[in-house]
């Protein structure tokens, strides 16, 4: 469990690394780590480095924070982030998501590599996420409630920002960027879904899965971030497609859609 404190104790590490106050956080999933190389004057924090924070385990995760200017807009950037499968607890997963509150982020724009239910979606696709179906089993607010931190029964109606998925739309749009919108299932793996488990997400409303995401987003509404989630199809989820599903193969579809998807992010900046 962490506490305010704790949260006071990374802040304060991390602003004596740099002049910069961002304003804009970004969490980088698999295989989109590379934008974080965009990122000019950086510094660049291991998450070893700082205070209370746990390591990534995830082989194309670097696990290290860096801030600095993109698109002339000062950022903080997570590039790697933690999962509740690799053993960290939800406190853990989301305290980065606490420090960014607490350095001055007031947006958070949050990506991932996932799966896709929705069979009209393909590889390659992006999707902004419009809602989400918790299926991890927990809840990072379960415990004691700071009211420093946030309310007690954070309202969770507009969990993803609609003026930042107006946004998202418009920049798409001006990029001729195809893109999605649906609802996003979170699972807790390591073990990929069923078949069966797949069948039920769709009757339940579910149009991509993955695992990661839903916790840093409950946090950041508890928290009082507008939030930002795009995903990157990386397969069709399982039974949709007669193959196993390995993550070599999620990584290669989101190392090749890297470029598309940074543009898109890029161009959100511009206009945040």
């Amino acid at each position: 469990m962490h506490t305010f404190e704790h949260i006071e104790e990374a802040r304060d590490y991390i602003l004596q690394q740099t002049d910069y106050r961002p304003t804009i956080g970004l969490i980088l999933g698999s295989g989109l780590g590379g934008l974080a190389g965009e990122i000019e004057e950086a510094v660049v924090i291991p998450y070893g480095n700082i205070p209370h924070f746990a390591q990534s385990t995830v082989e194309s995760h670097a696990g290290q924070l860096v801030i600095g200017k993109l698109e002339g807009k000062v950022v903080v950037a997570m590039q790697g982030r933690f999962h509740y499968y690799e053993g960290h607890s939800p406190a853990s997963v989301t305290f980065p998501v606490r420090v960014m509150k607490a350095i001055g982020v007031q947006d958070l724009i949050i990506t991932n590599a996932c799966g896709a239910i929705n069979e009209s979606f393909q590889p390659g696709d992006l999707m902004v996420i419009s809602d989400h179906i918790n299926m991890m089993g927990i809840n990072p607010l379960i415990g004691p409630n700071d009211e420093r931190l946030g309310v007690r029964f954070p309202d969770m109606s507009a969990a993803y920002h609609p003026e930042l998925r107006a946004l998202a739309r418009k920049v798409a749009d001006k990029q001729q960027i195809d893109i999605q919108e649906g609802v996003y299932v979170s699972w807790s793996g390591p073990a990929f879904e069923t078949p069966a488990e797949i069948r039920m997400m769709r009757i339940v409303g579910g149009d991509a899965v993955g695992m990661s995401t839903v916790p840093e987003v409950i946090v950041a509404n508890h928290a009082g971030l507008r939030v930002l989630a795009i995903s990157c199809i990386c397969n069709m989820a399982a039974g949709i497609l007669p193959q196993p599903i390995t993550a070599d193969e999620v990584f290669e579809a989101a190392g090749n859609a890297r470029n598309k998807f940074a543009a898109l992010l890029k161009g959100i900046l511009q206009e945040v």
